[in-house]
C-alpha cells in the first residue's frame, strides 16, 4: 500500500518508493512499444499480400511514362485491357505519345499499336484532346497519309478543343514531302483561320514546296512572310532560298515591272517604311548569290548596296497612333489627353521627344540623389547641337512646379516654356502615354531608357512595336558625367528587298559583333557588272589623279632645281667668278 507524504510515494516498511507519475510513464511506454510492434507486424503481413491489379498498373505506368519504353508501354496497355482496367485520357495520351515518339526506331509497330490505342479511346467514349490528335496525326504522317493527318486535325473542333501550330505540322510537312503544294496551302489557310501564326519551320516548308513546284509568285510571297515573321534565318532555310535562286525556275523569273514603274517602286518602299516594296520580282540578268558581311555603315561588302533602317509602314504607324490614343483616352482623363493632341497638332515640327522623368532620375538612387535637371539639360543641348532643332521635353506638371520653385532651375525652365519645348502632363496622369504618343504621331526619335515592358504596352500587340522601338528609341548613358547617346543602328537586321530587286538575307549568328554576321546577298549579273564597271572606273580615275599628282610633284622639283641653279649662276657672275 502506498502512502502519500509530501507529494512522494513511499513503500511500506519505510523504503524509498516510486512516484505515481513514474509508474504511469512506464505503463505508457510499454503500451506504445506494444502498439508499434503490432503495427509493424500488420504492415509485414500486408506486404506479403499480392498487390491489386490497379496498384500494380499505377506503379508500372509511372515507370513506363518516365522511361518512354515502347515495348513496356504496349505490354502494359495490353495487360490493362485484358484485365478490364479503367484507363483514362491521361493514360492513353501517354501511350500515344510513346508510340509517336518511337517512329524512327520501330515504325511499323509504333504506328499499328498507336492506332489500336486511339481506336480503344474512341470506342470507350473518351473524347480526345489536342495532345491526342497531335500524337495520332504524327502517326498518320509517318505512314505518308497526309490526308488522314489533316482530317484528324480538323476533327478536333467537334471535341471542343482547338489545335495548336504543332498539331498542324505533321500534315503540312507530309504534304511538302509529297510535293503536294496545293494541299499544303490549304493547311496554311486553316492555320491562319485559327488565329495562329506561322513560324520559320512552317514558312520554310511552304517556301520549299513552292520552289520545287516552280510557283514563283508563292516563292515571292513566302520570302516576304519570312521577312515579316523571322529576323534571321537558319542555315537550312538559307539553303532553300539559295537553291531557288540558283535553280532553273528561279533563273527564268521574269520581271513584271517595267522601267516606268520604278517611281511606283520607290514610293512603295517609302510607304512601307523602307527595306521592301512587295510589288513583285525585279530582275536584271541572272541572279548572283554571294555570302558576305555588312560593314558598320550598313553597306553590303559584296554588291555595295546600302541597307535600310526599316521603320513600320505608314498604315501601321497610323494604326499604332490610333491604338495609343484609344488606350490613353480610356485610362486618362479624356479632356487632358485631347488637349495634348490639339497642342501637338499646332507644335508638330519636333524631331525628338525627351522622357524628362527617365533622364532626370537616371542613377539618382543614392542618399543625396534627386531629380537632376542638369542631365536633362545636357541631353536637350546635345540634341539641339546635332539638328539645330529643339526637342520636346515631357514632364509631370507637379515636377515642373517643384523645379520652378528652386531659383537655380527657374531660368532654364522658363526658357524652355517660352520656347514651347516643355509640356507638363496633368496631375494624376501617366506621362508614358504622352511621350510615346508624341514620338509615334510625329514619327520622331524618343530619348529614354524605358524599355516599355509594362503591361500597358503589351495591350498594343502586334510585332510592329519592337520594330518601331528599334528604329526610334535612343538610349543614353552618362559615363563619368559625360553624355553618350546610343542612336538607332544604321541598318536593320532582317530580310531586305531593295528597289533595284536585290535581296539581303541575314543568317543566325553566335557572334555578338554584327560585322561578323553572314548575309546572303542576292543581286543581278547586270548590277554586278555595273558595280564592277563603276569600281573599275573609280580605280582608273584614282590612278589618273595619282599620276597627275606625281607628275606635278616631279615638275615642281624640276622647277625648284632650275631656279636654284639660275640663282647660283647669278651669284657667281656677280662675284666675278667662273661657272
Amino acid at each position: 500500500m502506498v502512502a502519500m507524504m509530501g507529494g512522494s510515494g513511499v513503500e511500506e516498511g519505510g523504503g524509498v518508493g516510486i512516484s505515481w507519475a513514474e509508474r504511469m510513464w512506464d505503463l505508457q511506454s510499454v503500451a506504445r512499444r506494444t502498439y508499434s510492434t503490432m503495427k509493424n507486424q500488420r504492415k509485414k503481413m500486408g506486404n506479403n499480400k499480392s498487390p491489386t491489379p490497379e496498384s500494380k498498373f499505377r506503379s508500372d505506368f509511372s515507370i513506363c511514362s518516365k522511361e518512354k519504353d515502347l515495348a513496356g508501354a504496349i505490354s502494359l496497355f495490353d495487360s490493362a485491357v485484358s484485365q478490364n482496367l479503367k484507363l483514362n485520357l491521361h493514360h492513353l495520351n501517354c501511350f500515344l505519345y510513346i508510340c509517336s515518339n518511337s517512329i524512327e526506331d520501330n515504325k511499323d509497330v509504333a504506328i499499328d499499336k498507336g492506332f489500336s490505342i486511339f481506336n480503344h479511346m474512341i470506342s470507350s467514349k473518351i473524347n480526345p484532346n489536342e495532345a491526342t490528335i497531335t500524337a495520332v496525326s504524327r502517326l498518320a504522317a509517318a505512314k505518308d497519309d497526309a490526308d488522314l493527318s489533316f482530317e484528324l486535325v480538323k476533327s478536333l473542333l467537334k471535341y471542343n478543343d482547338k489545335p495548336r501550330l504543332r498539331t498542324y505540322d505533321p500534315a503540312l510537312f507530309c504534304y511538302v514531302k509529297k510535293s503536294d503544294a496545293e494541299k499544303a496551302y490549304l493547311v496554311e489557310k486553316d492555320i491562319l483561320s485559327m488565329g495562329l501564326c506561322l513560324e520559320e519551320p512552317e514558312i520554310a516548308a511552304l517556301l520549299k514546296v513552292s520552289a520545287e513546284t516552280g510557283n514563283e509568285e508563292k516563292v515571292y510571297e513566302y520570302l516576304h512572310k519570312l521577312r515579316m515573321g523571322v529576323k534571321c534565318v537558319n542555315e537550312s532555310t538559307a539553303e532553300i532560298i539559295n537553291n531557288w535562286f540558283k535553280g532553273e525556275t528561279g533563273e527564268k523569273v521574269v520581271s513584271r515591272l517595267k522601267d516606268c514603274d520604278m517611281g511606283r517602286v520607290k514610293d512603295m518602299v517609302l510607304k512601307n517604311g523602307g527595306g521592301w516594296h512587295g510589288l513583285g520580282w525585279i530582275t536584271k540578268g541572272k541572279w548572283v548569290l554571294q555570302r558576305t558581311t555588312i560593314d558598320s555603315n550598313g553597306v553590303c561588302c559584296a554588291c555595295k548596296d546600302q541597307l535600310a533602317c526599316v521603320d513600320i509602314g505608314r498604315e501601321e504607324t497610323e494604326k499604332f497612333a490610333q491604338s495609343l490614343m484609344a488606350l490613353a483616352i480610356e485610362r486618362e482623363t479624356r479632356s487632358n489627353f485631347t488637349q495634348f493632341q490639339n497642342w501637338l497638332d499646332e507644335h508638330n515640327d519636333f524631331e525628338a521627344i525627351v522622357d524628362g522623368a527617365n533622364i532626370g532620375l537616371y542613377q539618382q538612387n543614392f542618399a543625396e540623389g534627386g531629380f537632376s535637371v542638369s542631365q536633362v539639360e545636357i541631353v536637350v543641348k546635345e540634341l539641339y547641337n546635332r539638328s539645330k532643332k529643339w526637342p520636346l521635353v515631357i514632364l509631370h506638371d507637379k515636377r515642373i512646379r517643384a523645379l520652378l520653385a528652386n531659383p537655380s532651375n527657374r531660368e532654364l525652365l522658363e526658357e524652355w516654356i517660352e520656347r514651347g519645348v516643355l509640356y507638363g502632363t496633368p496631375v494624376g496622369s501617366n506621362d508614358d502615354w504622352y511621350w510615346l504618343y508624341a514620338s509615334v504621331k510625329l514619327k520622331c526619335m524618343l530619348v529614354t531608357n524605358d524599355e516599355m515592358r509594362d503591361h500597358i504596352f503589351e495591350l498594343l500587340g502586334g510585332n510592329f512595336f519592337p520594330r518601331w522601338k528599334e528604329r526610334h528609341q535612343v538610349h543614353y548613358t552618362f559615363p563619368k558625367g559625360k553624355l553618350q547617346l546610343q542612336m538607332p543602328p544604321p541598318y536593320s537586321i532582317l530580310i531586305q528587298e531593295s528597289e533595284k530587286g536585290t535581296w539581303h538575307v541575314p543568317l543566325v549568328s553566335d557572334h555578338n559583333d554584327e560585322s561578323l554576321r553572314t548575309w546572303l546577298c542576292i543581286s543581278h549579273s547586270d548590277l554586278c557588272k555595273t558595280c564592277s564597271e563603276e569600281t573599275s572606273n573609280t580605280h582608273v580615275v584614282k590612278t589618273e589623279i595619282t599620276n597627275w599628282i606625281l607628275y606635278s610633284v616631279a615638275f615642281f622639283h624640276i622647277l625648284l632645281f632650275y631656279f636654284h641653279f639660275v640663282q647660283i649662276i647669278g651669284n657667281q657672275r656677280a662675284s666675278g667668278g667662273r661657272i
